[in-house]
């Protein structure tokens, strides 16, 4: 299993609106997930900064994220949500969450 945490900001006037889509997500998104190897998922706010954790038990996480990204339903749910996001500076070229590094954990 692979333990994953990410950051990302949200627009100001974009946190009530991310936090109703999340209350309510579209139909098959979180299906999407679980169908890409992810498990116990969570997301956090302080301020305007989210953090995510998240499990990942698949085998080829590149090939899961590669299907989640071609999946109608994430595309759509993407649409709505990445406007309401402004990536930190320092994410990686390729990502739109900063991907942080785990240095603790105890089972």
């Amino acid at each position: 299993m692979k333990r994953c945490g990410e950051m990302i900001r949200i627009k100001p006037e974009g946190l009530e609106k991310y936090k109703e889509y999340h209350a309510n997500p579209l139909p098959g998104v979180n299906e999407m997930i679980k169908e890409c190897n992810i498990q116990n998922y969570s997301i956090y706010q302080r301020g305007d900064f989210m953090f995510s954790y998240y499990e990942y038990i698949g085998e080829n996480y590149k090939e899961d994220m590669a299907k989640m990204a071609s999946d109608p339903a994430t595309q759509k749910w993407w649409d709505l949500v990445k406007p309401l996001m402004q990536p930190l500076e320092d994410k990686e070229k390729d990502k739109f969450w900063s991907v942080m590094q785990e240095i603790y954990h105890l089972d």
